[in-house]
């Protein structure tokens, strides 16, 4: 259904909320799975590759999500937003009744060709209802999506892996799921269409799989040796170059690389890949520190992980507000993030000295910074770019992010698990390499913020 005309408040309320229950899908799977990927792995008999669980849905999900841009610029984000949710749904289906790891990591794969695109497309809709200048208020209601995400996720995680069992995580996703459907399709019809003829670069979708995926194998590959890994980085190398080639030659490429010649998206995307690709692969493996150095169950790791996410909707939140009335509104992004650096800092620095409440306060603060930075970049990106790649631009920056996560959290997750479920010490002094690795590309995400330009937000 198409319509240029202005909705009212009440049916623009209700498209946020049917907007919101579909980011409740993909933001709970970012956060439930954690607590439980130690229990996980020792059940399957896999221990060491566990990180994979969450490797293989975020290079997966980076896949897609560029592609889902060019969809939704094409069909319209409440129909490929339908079709997201209903391949999520078959995907957990899938993640429930896998007998084992790798038959597991397959089903995060398709459920991640679901839940890869329910973010960006939620933000192109959410871009398609109102002006950038508002945009960053309506962030608040989906700050409240991860709110809610950030405190049942981890507690229904734990929760599930010790007392009940793994599956739930993803049994739980069939209501919610068909919830989401039956509302996503009611409310949003009335949200405004925005079509533009495209054709899509399946070949350069090919290509960009090879190049994400054979990078995150390789950087995950701490057991293995030198001339494997970097056999892997040097054939990721090869598919990059041959990604790059493509892009520039065909009619209209996968990913628009024209998009990334805008400075202002050329920094969000770079300093969102660092800081946010950073925050989701260290909330990924923390929850194995506190089991593994804290001695804390797993129900407790989830429950120890909720400050740190909590933290990313409060930093949002903030930022978020304050947007509208700030004539220089990347100020608290930029010192969020430089206080979020100093605190990951000296959480590798004094690891070993650090009580659950010092080291919960340390990683909380470095969340509020990463938090602090996302509606900064979302709306300057939004704000920079033509109405006709408006799509493919929030895809691009929503991909920088995940595939940031997916790499770092295969390398994370190499400097943790590479030598399986080890004593206390070896627990503390891989996760003093985590945290400092985790200090550098928050640093790295703070470079990025404070070179991007501040362009005057558009009004009406």
């Amino acid at each position: 259904m198409k319509t240029d005309a202005p909705i009212a408040k009440s049916e623009e309320r209700a498209v946020l909320i049917g907007l919101c229950l579909a980011m409740l899908l993909s933001a709970l799977d970012q956060t439930i799975v954690a607590p439980a990927l130690p229990t996980i792995g020792v059940e399957l008999g896999d221990y060491a590759n566990a990180p994979w669980i969450v490797t293989s849905y975020l290079v997966a999900a980076t896949i897609v999500t560029p592609l889902y841009g060019k969809l939704a610029d094409i069909h319209g984000a409440r129909a490929m937003l339908l079709v997201a949710i209903a391949i999520f749904i078959l995907g957990s289906f899938a993640c429930a009744l896998a007998p084992g790891m790798i038959a597991l990591c397959l089903a995060r794969v398709l459920q991640a060709a679901g839940g890869g695109g329910i973010l960006s497309l939620a933000q192109i809709a959410i871009a398609d209802l109102v002006s950038p200048l508002k945009r960053g208020r309506y962030q608040t209601w989906f700050a409240s999506v991860f709110v809610t995400s950030s405190v049942a996720g981890p507690a229904l995680g734990g929760f599930f892996a010790e007392h009940l069992h793994w599956s739930l995580i993803f049994w739980i996703n069939l209501p919610l799921g068909l919830l989401a459907l039956a509302i996503v399709r009611r409310t949003l019809l009335r949200l405004p269409v925005r079509r533009h003829p495209h054709r899509i670069d399946y070949p350069g979708a090919v290509l960009l799989a090879a190049a994400s995926g054979l990078l995150a194998l390789g950087l995950s590959q701490q057991r293995a040796g030198a001339v494997e890994t970097l056999a892997l980085i040097a054939a990721s190398g090869l598919f990059w170059w041959l990604f790059v080639w493509r892009q520039k030659r065909a009619a209209e490429p996968f990913f628009p690389l024209s998009v990334l010649q805008n400075a202002i998206a050329r920094d969000a995307a770079l300093s969102g890949a660092f800081g946010f690709g950073a925050f989701i692969a260290a909330g990924a493996v923390t929850p194995i520190y506190f089991q593994g150095g804290l001695s804390l169950s797993i129900e407790d790791s989830g429950l120890a992980l909720i400050p740190m996410m909590i933290g990313t909707v409060v930093g949002a939140t903030i930022s978020g507000r304050l947007m509208p009335h700030l004539k220089r509104y990347k100020a608290p992004a930029v010192v969020g993030l430089a206080i979020g650096f100093a605190a990951a800092l000296s959480a590798a620095l004094r690891l070993r000295e650090l009580n659950l409440l010092q080291l919960n306060t340390l990683l909380t603060v470095t969340s509020v910074g990463v938090g602090a930075m996302l509606p900064v970049s979302t709306v300057s990106v939004q704000n920079a770019v033509d109405t006709k790649t408006l799509g493919a631009a929030t895809a691009i920056l929503q991909f920088s992010r995940q595939i940031g996560g997916a790499l770092i959290a295969a390398l994370l997750g190499a400097l943790v698990m590479g030598e399986g479920a080890g004593s206390r010490d070896q627990v503390v002094a891989s996760f003093q390499l985590v945290f400092g690795t985790f200090a550098a590309f928050l640093g790295l995400s703070l470079l990025f913020l404070v070179r991007m330009e501040e362009k005057p937000l558009r009004g009406e």
